[in-house]
């Protein structure tokens, strides 16, 4: 069963991603949104139900979206990251009160937050240097986005304020870096498509791809004709003002010229957030563009530092989802499904129902609170809903239909996975499994420990993790490495047809020896996210790693030392404290250490040819991966761009190189090719 439901999810993941890059990098959607729904519900559904299986690069856990292969790449100075949904007052509250937790403020005291109806068209970012605009480019993953500076240049603005502003009004900060939301308004967008059709084009799909597709031509003329717009809602930058509040930033970025939203809200706490999220309910449609929600932000920018950001979502803002549509059904059964933190979720299998588009055959119901608070029982008669317009979620049940005939559901108090004792200890809203070596615990953690980003050992895959466990050859990461050869190659794994299995062979087990080898001395950021510590993505990782730059010297960090690390709020450091000094993690730490686990230090940035120097790598190098070039300029202080410009200090032209290096002659930058970079690396001091 197993096996087939992995098969299905790669499957999903495959036709979700492909889905995903027809959106948002070809702005040519291959899907409806409720066929996308119906697809990504259904991998939701088979990650709850074999939480072994499921994989941190799911897309159910990752950004959408990447760059475009036909413009130039951007890396964003600060990630554009995501925002957590919520979907209903409850969520907010439990928002405030997480904040007001983290900031260890009295729970009697409101917080300032600012509310910005959701937009929905494509995120971008606009840099002015000395007032002038140097560069804009796309969200695209979070990181890296496209250079549609030109493109940009043409987008105008809503009421009197100008749009993308080719140079900032009045007094210019030395550097700003301007994000906000180009869209297309709704009668807009509807004399387009009108006019597509009278030339018998393709059609848009919505406002959102009629933008993206608009930004994205390579023919600036084309998007100057479309009817963009631009609304800033975000500023930031070395060289920016420093701004008390998100609100007076706001009101800096209209007086220098920005289109910024009439709708915004200050609320004086979360009750005045509510008032304001209902009201605009009805309101939201009549404004000339479409949006789905608020987006919720903590005012004070203190607050806003201090509380940090997780890898995913800042911790200080939230966007609230209005309702989505609901329906009735049966709850068939309740059974608890395993995560791979030992969590113990309860999960409604249900009638199935058409949501939306799509159909609904499981509903979350998160924890035993939730279960007791609304009281569903099996047989019961509940009304569900997509919570966050995602995941499938039991809003109440309906007692008054009840015939008698329903049971009221009990947590095993064995795990259904492994057998091992399950708890729920005090002062906690979930059941976890006991168990060190729960199926459904480490293949996950195996699976993530060995993944690219993490400690990439190659070939150590869910299939052969499953094996690991199911044989009994490992218990813990550590177990790894101290396997023979015989056994890994001996070892049977399941083949991709159904119920075969297949021995892993030498060729496979030597390529799984030699990465988990290499993997011993990966740098530190590595091995901190490949443990899976809870709040630690790979961001975090890294500010860790260059903060202690060693292994004992982060393993050894108190909760205070851990809160002076940028973006390492106290929540963070009381969840790292609590998984170093957790007797069974020590045991692991120490049996890596025992098996010659020693993670390179995290080098501080040296002198040499590229000290503060800007750099743009073109075409293919033979001595050494794009990666590992841009890592080695990086670590002698240089700083890798993805578009020439006249900022550029140097062009490193390797194989079939394109228009960036056309471009550096036209400007006149400095150009060397891969005989003469490496040279460059191998210069003393650097």
């Amino acid at each position: 069963m197993a096996a087939g439901a992995a098969r299905r999810m790669e499957d999903l993941k495959a036709r979700i991603r492909e889905a995903d890059r027809a959106y948002y990098v070809l702005d040519n959607p291959i899907l409806s949104d409720a066929e996308y729904d119906r697809l990504m519900r259904e991998l939701l559904a088979l990650e709850e139900e074999h939480p072994a299986l499921a994989t941190p690069d799911s897309p159910t856990r990752r950004v959408s979206g990447e760059p475009a292969e036909k413009f130039a790449k951007v890396a964003h100075r600060e990630p554009m990251l995501s925002l957590a949904n919520v979907v209903s007052d409850e969520e907010l509250d439990e928002f405030d009160a997480r904040v007001h937790r983290l900031l260890d403020l009295p729970p009697d005291g409101a917080v300032e937050y600012v509310c910005e109806p959701k937009l929905d068209g494509l995120a971008v970012e606009l840099v002015y240097v000395g007032g002038e605009l140097v560069e804009g480019s796309t969200r695209g993953d979070g990181s890296v986005g496209e250079d549609v500076s030109a493109n940009l240049r043409t987008v105008g603005g809503l009421g009197a304020n100008a749009g993308v502003l080719p140079r900032l009004r009045g007094a210019s900060p030395a550097r700003l870096e301007v994000r906000g939301e180009v869209l297309l308004q709704k009668e807009h967008f509807e004399a387009m498509n009108r006019l597509l059709a009278r030339q018998g084009e393709p059609l848009f799909a919505n406002p959102r791809n009629a933008a993206a597709g608009s930004l994205r031509q390579l023919d600036r003329r084309v998007t100057a004709a479309r009817p963009l717009s631009f609304i800033a809602y975000e500023a930031l930058g070395p060289g920016a003002p420093t701004w008390a509040t998100h609100s007076a930033k706001l009101a800096a970025l209209a007086a220098l010229g920005f289109a910024t939203n009439p709708e915004n809200r200050i609320c004086a706490g979360i009750a005045a957030v509510k008032r304001w999220k209902d009201e605009m309910a009805d309101r939201r449609f009549s404004l000339p563009y479409d949006t789905d929600g608020l987006v919720v932000k903590v005012n004070d920018l203190d607050l806003q530092r201090r509380l940090g950001a997780a890898s995913k979502f800042p911790r200080w803002a939230v966007a609230f989802k209005y309702p989505p549509q609901e329906e009735t059904t049966r709850v068939e059964r309740i059974w608890a499904s395993v995560g791979r933190t030992g969590v113990l979720t309860p999960v409604a299998e249900v009638t199935p129902v058409r949501l939306g588009g799509a159909t609904v055959s499981r509903a979350t119901l998160h924890n035993e609170d939730e279960l007791r608070r609304k009281d569903v029982r099996i047989g019961d008669m509940v009304l569900i809903r997509r919570a966050g317009e995602v995941i499938p979620e039991v809003v109440k049940s309906i007692p008054e239909r009840r015939t008698g005939a329903e049971r009221e559901f009990a947590f095993p108090d064995r795990c259904p996975e492994c057998g091992a004792r399950v708890v729920r200890e005090e002062g906690e809203k979930v059941y976890r499994c006991t168990g060190a070596a729960c199926p459904a615990q480490l293949v996950g953690r195996l699976t993530h420990f060995a993944q690219r980003r993490a400690l990439d050992v190659d070939g150590l895959g869910e299939a052969v993790a499953a094996a690991l466990v199911a044989n009994g050859h490992v218990k813990d990461f550590a177990d790894l490495y101290a396997l023979p050869a015989a056994t890994w190659e001996e070892m049977e794994i399941a083949e991709t047809k159904a119920g075969s299995t297949v021995k892993l062979g030498v060729p496979r087990a030597r390529r799984i020896r030699e990465a988990l080898e290499r993997s011993r001395t990966a740098v530190l950021r590595r091995l901190l996210f490949a443990l899976g510590i809870p709040q630690v993505g790979e961001a975090t990782a890294a500010t860790l790693a260059r903060h202690f730059g060693s292994l004992p010297r982060f393993l050894g960090a108190t909760e205070e030392e851990l809160l002076g690390v940028r973006d390492v709020g106290p929540e963070t450091a009381r969840e790292i404290r609590a998984w170093v000094e957790e007797p069974q993690n020590r045991h692991v730490m120490r049996k890596l250490a025992e098996a010659g686990v020693d993670p390179a230090p995290e080098e501080a940035p040296r002198g040499g040819a590229f000290a503060g120097k800007t750099v743009v790598l073109t075409g293919g190098l033979t001595g050494l991966s794009r990666d590992d070039a841009k890592a080695a300029i990086e670590r002698r202080g240089g700083k890798v761009s993805g578009s020439v410009s006249r900022k550029t200090d140097l062009v490193v032209e390797g194989q079939d190189a394109g228009s960036k290096a056309a471009k550096a002659r036209e400007l006149g930058v400095r150009i060397v090719g891969e005989e003469e970079f490496l040279r460059m690396l191998a210069e003393p001091g650097a």
